[in-house]
This record gives structure tokens, sequence and C-alpha cells, in this order.
């Protein structure tokens, strides 16, 4: 596997990895990678000829009381995983190379950026469709993979992509959950054993609002038991947990499928994000 930090390095790289006529896919990651990660690189595997992951913990999608510095970061670990998997080539640019002097233009995803996470982290997406759309462009792959994990950012790539003509394929991967149901995620390394014993309870209270939906149940009142359960199972508060349209992300007022449930809560210093088909 070819670990790759310039750009002119890399854009012959992506050229002879095409050669023949063969099929890229990307998959863009900060790093700190688990087995969910890995599994967008499986389904790359099935739907191109050779897989680039990239790798850059992006600084513009942090805000200034957010954990940029302490995010978790072992390089050698992530690329060892990566060669095992038949990644053909690593993209690990640094800030620099990303963001050079002078770099003053972004990308501003307005209304499907504004609520959810979006409202708790301003222009934390703003960041994230920045650094997608750079990254789009230095490797020029034919399909990007992300995960359902974070639905909200998947739409927003999907309309991103739409909107500025971006001539690839945006495939969305099922979320990967550890055996007790937690959607994995690079910031559950921050949970202590307690902690971690605890967060199960977010995702045993969103399946429990998807059935209760599924039977009928009122929407408001499921919300706010799923909401109750969170808590009491020793979440420090929920920022948000919402029925929406899964492509729009606009809040529904009532159940009608298809429907996305969407969670974020927060314990201790750790901020989770979950969700799941209703319908």
């Amino acid at each position: 596997m070819q670990i790759i930090r310039d750009i002119a390095m890399l854009h012959r790289a992506v050229t002879a990895l095409k050669q023949g006529g063969k099929s890229v896919a990307l998959v863009p990651t900060m790093g700190a990678l688990h087995d969910g990660h890995l599994s967008l690189v499986r389904m790359g595997r099935r739907v191109a000829d050779q897989v680039i992951v990239s790798i850059f913990v992006n600084p513009t999608q942090f805000g200034p009381n957010e954990d940029f510095a302490a995010y978790p970061r072992d390089e050698a670990r992530d690329a060892a995983l990566l060669a095992s998997e038949g990644v053909g080539l690593l993209w690990a640019p640094n800030v620099a190379t990303v963001y050079p002097p002078g770099h003053s233009t972004h990308i501003e995803v307005a209304e499907l950026g504004a609520d959810y996470c979006g409202a708790a982290r301003p222009g934390h997406f703003d960041g994230v469709a920045t650094i997608v759309a750079k990254l789009f462009n230095q490797v020029q792959p034919d399909v990007a993979i992300f995960g359902e994990k974070d639905w909200q950012q998947l739409a927003i790539i999907r309309r991103m992509a739409r909107d500025l003509d971006f001539g690839l394929d945006i495939l969305g991967a099922p979320i990967a959950r550890d055996h007790d149901g937690l959607a994995l995620s690079s910031r559950n390394a921050y949970l202590s054993a307690g902690q971690r014993s605890a967060a199960t309870a977010f995702p045993d209270a969103l399946k429990a609002a998807v059935a209760a939906l599924a039977n009928g149940g009122d929407m408001y009142e499921t919300l706010a038991k799923a909401e109750a359960a969170i808590l009491a199972g020793g979440f420090d508060s929920v920022d948000y947990i919402a029925l929406a349209n899964p492509d729009t992300l606009g809040r529904l007022d009532a159940f009608r499928a298809p429907a996305r449930l969407l969670a974020a809560a927060r314990i201790g210093k750790t901020r989770l994000i979950d969700n799941y088909s209703v319908g």
C-alpha cells in the first residue's frame, strides 16, 4: 500500500491505479479506524477495482471548544489495518498541504446544516463539505463511501455532490454496531468503562421508539419517552431526538414513511450520535 502526502504524487498514483479503465472508490476518514471504517473499505472493494482511503483530521470542522487536539491519532496502526484490507493507497496529507497559506474559500451548506448536529456545532458542516469537496477534486474517485451513522453528513454530501456537479456516486454504508447495539465510533474510545456500559441506553431507547412508531404510537409521546430513557440510563443531556425526512432532513410533525430517527446525546464529555430508519 502506498502512503502519499504530496498532491502531485497523489495525482500520478491515482492515474496509475486507473490504468486500463479501472474504477476507484474513496473512503474519507479522520483516522482512529475501527470496524465501522473497515466496513466502508470492504464496500469499496465490492463496488470498485481500487480503494483509496484518506486520513485527515480536518481542523475546519472542529469548534473552538471541541476535541481537535485530543482527537485520537495513530497512523501506523491505521495503515496496517488498511493494508490488511487490500487498500491500494492511503492519502495522508498534512494541514499545510490541504489548507496552504492564504486559503480562504469554503463551502456553505445552508439549511441542511442548520439543524441537529449543525445547531450544536455551528460551522461544522461547512468544514465537512469543504474538505470533502477538496478530497473529491484531489482524488477524482468514481464513487465515495460514507457511513450512515452520520446521516446528516451523508445527506449534506449527497446534496453537495448534486449541486456542484461532481461526477461520482455517493454510497451510504449501513451502521456498524458493537455486540450490544452501540454504534461504532472513534469517540467511543473516550468513554470510561462505566460510561461504555451505560451507553447502551442510547440505542436501546431509539430501537424502542422505532418499534412504538411502527405500531402507531404518538410521535411526540414516543420521542419524549425515548429522551427520558436515555437520561435515565446515565446520559447527562440529549442534544436532539427527532423524526425527519431522510433526504431533506426536515422535521416531521407526525410519523409517515420513509423517515429517519435522528439523535445525539452526551455522556460525560463525550457526544454520541445515532439514527435508525423508520418504516
